[in-house]
């Protein structure tokens, strides 16, 4: 268990991070061309976290870890030429991840910069939009939901797809139909990267076919977000299939036993604001990930087993912001089931958190503590195909961030 003086160190940082918050602006804005009709924002987006966990430090991996980190640090870059055309470059700088999603990492993981988002948008038609290049794909709302506008400290660690990060590459068609009520999505991405015969068995984009029906205030742009601060009465139901076809070899060895990738969930979200009572936030959804059953395989390929790999689950969330006062609590439950996790067969993974938001200037500057548990149904530490003596074991965590958009 953490000691007292835990508690004491975040109580610390939370008044600590209380002195230092200062005003929040939108980025610098320049025009160009013909009547302005140009325009170009730069923005930075910094999240600063300490973390406490009660695990994964100390001779035998059992003592308390604590860590100071950026979840996320970034520039983004917005333009837009007339009506039709503009783009969104992201990039982020990482450092020292090594309070990981299920464990800590024994060695420092060290730096990563990158490009995050590339992505050109066009709009012909509020029913008819494309995009082009590195963005998000159409699968689950959550990874859809914008990373500062979460209701939660963050979106759900178990959602993403296997072979890809939360964005792809490839094109998007997209709108919106019926005043807004309907809205589609169909994408083709790279999925997995192109590789010789040698490593997969094939080379194929990824297809997704999302929609939703928002039955209340429109939800209408390619993003979503985690809550609106009671600003929209908000009521969407929303689902996705998506699949790509021969992304990997049961068994990598002899290069045989095909097998295909599918995918599919449903989700909703709502919202409402209520006069003098406050605003209340509910979200759920259910995904499937299926890689049929790659990881039976004699020597299955590394990406269908894991975090990433073969798994369902479902999440859901709730809130609440009071009416007269920035500060909104908030609450998750996760429930989730891994072919095949830190090599560990059929292993099941419960995770649980609770916290706070304080909002000083909406999502440009905020203050969030949430407390969170996981708990593995099969304890233990097991080597195989996935890593040397990675170990399963329940474990709690405490996190204290700030979030800066500038």
């Amino acid at each position: 268990m953490i000691k007292m003086t835990t508690t004491g160190r975040i109580s610390t940082l939370a008044a600590g991070l209380l002195l230092v918050a200062g005003t929040a602006f939108a980025g610098p804005k320049m025009t160009f061309g013909p009547n302005d009709e140009g325009a170009l924002q730069i923005d930075y987006k910094g999240q600063f976290q300490m973390s406490v966990r009660d695990t994964g430090s100390g001779t035998n991996n059992d003592d308390t870890t604590t860590n100071f980190n950026f979840r996320r640090n970034r520039l983004a870059f917005m333009g837009k030429y007339g009506d039709m055309l503009s783009l969104y470059v992201q990039t982020e700088f990482s450092e020292d991840q090594n309070l990981q999603t299920l464990g800590v990492a024994s060695a420092n993981q060290g730096t990563e910069f990158q490009l995050l988002d590339a992505v050109m948008r066009f709009k012909l038609h509020d029913s008819f939009h494309v995009n082009a290049g590195k963005f998000k794909y159409n699968l689950s709302r959550e990874n859809l939901e914008a990373c500062e506008m979460p209701l939660t400290l963050d979106r759900s660690l178990f959602i993403r797809a296997p072979y890809v990060s939360t964005r792809d590459t490839g094109v998007a068609v997209w709108g919106n139909l019926f005043n807004d009520i309907f809205q589609y999505r169909i994408d083709a991405m790279e999925g997995r990267k192109a590789v010789s015969g040698d490593t997969a068995p094939s080379s194929n984009f990824r297809y997704s076919f999302r929609g939703h029906v928002t039955l209340l205030d429109p939800e209408n742009d390619y993003g979503y977000k985690g809550t609106y601060l009671g600003k929209k009465k908000v009521l969407t139901i929303g689902g996705a299939y998506q699949f790509e076809p021969e992304v990997a070899y049961g068994d990598t060895v002899a290069r045989t036993d095909k097998k295909d990738y599918q995918a599919w969930t449903v989700d909703g979200f709502f919202e409402y604001p209520l006069e003098g009572i406050g605003t209340v936030t509910a979200s759920a959804a259910y995904e499937d990930i299926d890689l049929d059953d790659a990881y039976k395989g004699a020597n299955p390929d590394a990406g269908v087993t894991g975090i990433n790999g073969q798994k369902n689950g479902w999440y859901a969330k709730a809130g609440y912001m009071l009416p007269n006062l920035p500060l909104q609590f908030f609450g998750r439950y996760e429930k989730w089931r891994f072919a095949s996790l830190n090599n560990i067969f059929d292993q099941k993974v419960d995770w649980y958190g609770g916290g706070a938001n304080y909002y000083f200037r909406g999502q440009n500057l905020k203050l969030t503590f949430e407390v969170s548990r996981t708990e593995f149904d099969k304890e233990g530490t097991v080597s195989g195909l996935q890593g040397s003596n990675l170990r399963s074991k329940d474990f709690t965590s405490f996190v204290t961030q700030l979030q800066l958009i500038f």
